[in-house]
C-alpha cells in the first residue's frame, strides 16, 4: 500500500497561515531556505481568489529585488494552477516611480476571476501608495529603506489592511528586529513568530524535501544534510540559520538612560551576615535577622502605603552572589515606581525567608517572581506555599530573557519606571548585553578581594517588572498590620501560649485578619 502524503503546508507554514487569519500584523524571524516563500504564495493566491463576501482581498507583495519578485510571482501561477482557480498569466508591467519618474521598474501580477490581484512589487515604499489589501514584506531585513517600507504598510492596517514581514535577521540594530523588539516590548500591537532551522528539520523540512527529489529518508541522511548545511554557512549560521542577529557592540541599556530614570531617596538596604552564620543556633539566627529587620526594614516597611498595588521579584544567591529582592509600586498612571530594594549577601536561606515574609506580610501585591534555579528553589517554593498562586517560581531560560528584557527595557525608555540613585545597582544594570541576540548578564564584577556581584540587582528588576505586567487571580487580599504579623510569628514559636476566651487553644491558630482557625 502506498504510504499518504503528508499534509500540503508544514506544521510551522501552518502556523504561519493561522496568525495572518488570526492577528493585523505578524512578524516571523526565520532561518534562511525553510519554504516561507512558497508557502506564501499559497496563502496569497487563496486570499486572492475568494469572492468580497469570502473576504477576498488584493495581496501585495514585496522582496528586496527583481529576481524575488520574479520567483515570487511563478509560485503564486504554480498555486493557482494546483488550486485550480481561474487566474490570468503572469503579467509584467511597469512601476512608475512618481517621485523618481526616470526610475521606471519591472513589477508583475496575477489577477483573479475573484477581480482580486497578487502584485509583486519594487520595495519601496511609494508603491503602496493608494493600495489595499495583505501586505507581505519578504526577507524585509534586506530591503535599502525598510523603515519607511514599513510606515507605509503599517498605513494599510487602518483601513482594514494586514501586515506580514517575514525575514532573516540581518543585524541587532536592523530596522526589523527593532520591530520585533517593540512587539515584545508591548509597544506595538503584533505577533512575533520565530523559526530556527534546526526547529523546521524537527517538523519535516527535510523530510520533505526527500519528498519531492525522490530519495529516501533516513535519520542519518538528515544529520548529514543538516551537518553540509552548517558547515557551509560557517561563521554565519548563528545569525542565518539559528535566528539569532549579529550583536551591536555597547550595553544593552545605557549609562544615559539608567542616570535618566533614577531618583534619589529610594532605599537600598544592604545585609552581609557573619561568616559561620548558618551554623548558628536557629532561634540565634533569628533574633540577630530580627533585629536587623527592627533596626533597618521596619521603618521603610512602615512607610509604604497599605493600599498601593505592588510587585516584587528576586534574584536567589547564597555564597557567591547577591540575593536581591525589589519592590515595584504600581501607580495609579501605571508607573512602576521602585519602593525598596534589598540586597542580601551569604545569608542562611531561612533567614531570606525570614527577610521576604516580613516584607510580603506588610504589602498589598499583584505579583510576585522569585528565582527557583538551584538553591533558589527553596525560597521560591515556600513563598509560593505561603501566599499561593501570586508567587510564580521562574527558572531562567534563553526564551525567558528574550520575552522579558525588552518590556523592561521599554518601560525604561518611556519614562514608565523608576531606578535606585545608588552606584552598585547601576553596576549590575550596566553589565546586561545582548548575548546570541538575546539580553543577559554578561561579566562578574568585582566589588572587594572576597565578594563580586553579577548583574544581580539587574534580575531581580527584570523580575518584578514582569511580575508588575501580570495578572493573577486576587483573594481580597487585605495587609496585615504589625500586630497581626507578629502574633502570627509569634504562634510559631510559641503555640502552647495562645489562649482564646474559652482556654487553650489546641491547635487553633489566628489568622492575618485575626480571626482563630483550626
Amino acid at each position: 500500500m502506498t504510504a499518504a502524503l503528508p499534509p500540503v503546508f508544514l506544521p510551522y507554514q501552518q502556523r504561519l497561515w493561522h496568525a495572518i487569519e488570526a492577528n493585523r500584523l505578524v512578524v516571523d524571524e526565520k532561518s534562511r531556505r525553510t519554504g516561507f516563500s512558497w508557502a506564501l504564495a499559497g496563502i496569497s493566491a487563496t486570499e486572492a481568489s475568494k469572492s468580497r463576501a469570502d473576504h477576498g482581498q488584493d495581496v501585495l507583495y514585496m522582496g528586496y529585488d527583481k529576481e524575488m519578485t520574479r520567483e515570487f510571482i511563478d509560485y503564486v501561477a504554480e498555486w493557482a494552477k494546483s488550486l485550480q482557480v481561474a487566474a490570468s498569466e503572469v503579467q509584467e508591467f511597469i512601476f512608475t516611480d512618481p517621485e523618481r519618474p526616470e526610475k521606471d521598474i519591472n513589477a508583475f501580477r496575477i489577477k483573479f476571476a475573484s477581480g482580486f490581484e497578487v502584485i509583486a512589487l519594487p520595495s519601496v515604499a511609494r508603491a503602496l501608495r493608494g493600495k489595499q489589501g495583505l501586505v507581505i514584506l519578504d526577507e524585509a531585513a534586506f530591503m535599502d529603506d525598510l523603515e519607511e517600507v514599513l510606515k507605509a504598510a503599517m498605513a494599510l492596517l487602518m483601513w482594514g489592511g494586514r501586515v506580514v514581514v517575514v525575514s532573516t535577521h540581518n543585524g541587532e540594530t536592523n530596522p526589523f528586529n527593532q520591530l520585533i523588539n517593540e512587539i515584545r516590548a508591548g509597544r506595538r500591537s503584533g505577533v512575533v513568530q520565530r523559526l530556527t532551522f534546526k526547529e523546521a528539520v524537527a517538523e519535516g523540512l527535510y523530510r520533505r524535501i526527500c519528498l519531492k527529489m525522490g530519495i529516501e529518508w533516513t535519520q542519518e541522511g538528515e544529520a548529514a544534510w543538516m551537518a553540509d548545511i552548517y558547515s557551509k554557512y560557517g561563521d554565519s549560521a548563528a545569525e542565518e540559520l539559528d535566528v539569532i542577529p549579529n550583536p551591536s557592540t555597547g550595553a544593552y541599556l545605557t549609562g544615559v538612560l539608567i542616570e535618566a530614570r533614577s531618583v534619589q531617596g529610594i532605599p537600598v538596604l544592604r545585609y552581609t551576615a557573619p561568616d559561620g552564620m548558618g551554623t548558628w543556633p536557629e532561634h540565634l539566627r533569628r533574633a540577630t535577622v530580627q533585629d536587623w529587620i527592627e533596626e533597618n526594614l521596619r521603618p521603610v516597611a512602615d512607610r509604604i502605603d497599605p493600599k498601593a498595588l505592588h510587585a516584587l521579584g528576586g534574584d536567589f544567591g547564597r555564597i557567591r552572589d547577591l540575593t536581591v529582592f525589589w519592590l515595584l509600586a504600581i501607580t495609579t498612571s501605571m508607573v512602576r515606581d521602585t519602593r525598596l530594594v534589598i540586597e542580601l549577601r551569604n545569608v542562611p536561606f531561612e533567614q531570606q525567608k525570614q527577610i521576604l515574609h516580613y516584607l510580603l506580610d506588610r504589602v498589598r501585591f499583584r505579583a510576585v517572581k522569585l528565582d527557583a534555579g538551584g538553591n533558589g528553589a527553596y525560597l521560591a517554593e515556600v513563598t509560593m506555599q505561603r501566599y499561593g498562586a501570586r508567587v510564580e517560581e521562574v527558572r531562567f531560560t534563553e526564551d525567558w530573557y528574550r520575552q522579558n528584557m525588552p518590556p523592561m527595557k521599554a518601560a525604561l525608555e518611556d519614562a514608565m519606571a523608576t531606578l535606585p540613585m545608588d552606584r552598585d545597582i547601576h553596576t549590575d544594570l550596566r553589565s546586561l548585553k545582548l548575548i546570541r541576540g538575546v539580553a543577559r548578564v554578561a561579566d562578574r564584577t568585582r566589588v572587594d578581594e572576597k565578594a563580586s556581584r553579577h548583574g544581580d540587582a539587574a534580575i531581580a528588576l527584570a523580575l518584578a517588572y514582569c511580575a508588575s505586567c501580570a495578572d493573577p487571580e486576587e483573594y481580597g487580599y487585605q495587609a496585615a498590620g504589625p500586630r497581626q504579623v507578629e502574633a502570627e510569628h509569634a504562634w510559631r514559636d510559641r503555640p502552647d501560649e495562645w489562649e482564646d476566651e474559652r482556654g487553650t487553644t489546641s491547635g487553633m491558630m489566628p489568622d492575618l485578619r485575626g480571626n482563630w482557625a483550626r
